[in-house]
């Protein structure tokens, strides 16, 4: 199996004349789609308002994203490698800036959500960038560009929530989705001028019974999760959902196994390499994003309840906004480190890197300074880890499935970050305490979800360490790397 950090660039296409420019693009385009996640954060709690709808009804909002996401993700990632990742990238974008159109217009809930889920419907634009670069790029260039593109979903969220914010606040909240339009067109026109189309495909047909099954258990998997607590974890909806999830995946699982060009190849995700990488994203995407959840309530909170620190959500932005710059710098030390010692060491020193951030938590979150501290030790392991994540699934399958499998083990990390929105939620609502007759989320209820975080890593830690060690890029030859199969090969 050719190894993802020394393939030859030769294999199946030829080397950009300009691999700097369509680096950048290609993480500008990460940047602007991860900004969706953040967009609607400062506006969030007067969406009932802007709306005219109830809380309940405008949460749906964030969910239509999250499930569309969910089920875009791992269908585009195959349709790019079987009709080109760049023509699926740019459908992405172009969904992306359809849906902020739709949501710029919008006053009223039913546009929103379909806004919102067109715009969660071009989240495969990471792993598709990741696999062009693989195809695309020199194989010296590779680890440090494929951790870039990898930390862009970071480092846009981060940097994309103070100036949310700050528009936000200024200007009306229609300017957010104009803004999120006119960058998405900017990313579309570079990606069309700059970044070559890749002539690694599978062809073959679509396997339209693997999408909807696995869209429709995503579905029901993911509105138990993400709307349990609303409806009730015992409630009959919230079980019936599950329980049609469980049922649902196991089908769609046997499809799969039986299908000869299935949506999914189960048989590769089994490897152990891909299976404990895919295993550690779970554990690593709830980790990353408890630090979401907790950090701007501790900021938010009132200073009367005695560990609140009664700041702005524009503050809030600024305090985290520097997470993202770390992120990014700490790609290229990631990169660096994955050359030298393969992507596995990588992986594992970034998961005790968040782990420490977490435990570090526990004891400091009294002053703004220990949480932006925090929030760049904890930044920088995941710059570590998502770095490494890519770089583990490339190195183990064939590099006309990249698309498929980067899409995969982005999906794994969105199932990490629902359900540690899910646990997260549950902690901090049932550990209250009394704010002059409101129930908020008590000290100890923060620490104990700061402590699961911590646990996560730890978690991520000891599945990462199963993985099998890979030979460094240092070390490593093209010479047995094989010729990667025409367009329109079979798979």
């Amino acid at each position: 199996m050719s190894d993802a950090l020394t393939r030859p660039a030769a294999a199946g296409t030829s080397a950009p004349p300009r691999p700097n420019a369509v680096v950048a693009v290609l993480a500008l385009a990460g940047i602007v789609v991860s900004l969706m996640q953040t967009l609607v954060i400062p506006i969030v709690p007067e969406l009932p308002t802007l709306l005219h709808a109830s809380a309940s009804n405008t949460a749906w909002a964030v969910t239509a994203t999250l499930l569309a996401a969910a089920v875009a993700t791992p269908v585009v990632g195959r349709l790019g490698d079987m009709i080109g990742k760049r023509r699926m990238l740019l459908t992405s974008i172009v969904l992306l800036v359809a849906g902020s159109v739709v949501c710029a217009l919008a006053d009223s809930l039913v546009p929103m959500i379909i806004g919102r889920t067109l715009q969660g419907l071009a989240a495969a634009v990471v792993p598709l960038g990741i696999s062009i670069m693989r195809d695309a790029l020199p194989a010296e260039r590779l680890a440090g560009s494929t951790a870039l593109m990898s930390a862009s979903l970071g480092v846009g969220g981060a940097l994309g929530l103070p100036a949310a914010a700050f528009i936000a606040d200024k200007w009306d909240w229609h300017i957010l989705f104009w803004t999120s339009a006119a960058l998405g067109a900017v990313a579309f026109a570079l990606v069309l001028l700059i970044v070559p189309e890749s002539k690694v495909r599978t062809g073959g047909r679509f396997d339209l019974a693997g999408a909807l099954g696995l869209s429709a258990g995503l579905v029901a998997l993911l509105l138990a999760v993400s709307k349990g607590a609303t409806w009730g974890w015992t409630s009959g909806t919230t079980l019936g959902l599950g329980t049609a999830a469980v049922v649902i995946l196991l089908a769609w699982g046997f499809w799969e196994l039986r299908s000869r060009q299935p949506l999914v190849d189960l048989r590769t995700t089994a490897k152990p390499q891909v299976l404990f990488t895919n295993l550690a994203s779970i554990a690593l995407g709830f980790s990353m994003f408890a630090m979401s959840l907790v950090l701007p309530q501790l900021l938010q909170l009132p200073e009367q309840t005695g560990y609140g620190l009664g700041k702005s959500m524009l503050t809030v932005g600024l305090v985290l906004a520097p997470q993202g710059l770390v992120m990014m710098a700490m790609s290229a030390v990631s990169a660096k480190l994955t050359q030298a010692k393969g992507p596995k060491v990588t992986l594992l020193i970034g998961a005790l890197i968040v782990g420490a951030g977490y435990a570090l938590n526990i004891v400091l979150m009294s002053e703004v300074w220990h949480l932006i501290l925090v929030s760049c030790i904890i930044g920088a392991g995941v710059g570590f880890t998502y770095g490494a994540l890519p770089a583990l699934i490339m190195g183990a399958v064939d590099p006309s499935e990249t698309a498929a499998a980067n899409s995969l083990n982005t999906l794994m990390r969105s199932l990490g970050t629902s359900f540690a929105s899910a646990i997260a939620g549950v902690i901090l609502s049932q550990m209250t305490t009394d704010f002059g007759g409101h129930a908020l989320a008590s000290e100890n209820g923060f620490k104990v979800v700061m402590a699961i975080g911590a646990g996560a890593a730890l978690l991520a830690f000891l599945v990462a360490t199963f993985i099998p060690r890979q030979k460094t890029a240092a070390a490593a030859t093209p010479d047995g790397d094989r010729e990667v199969e025409p367009v329109g090969a079979e798979a």
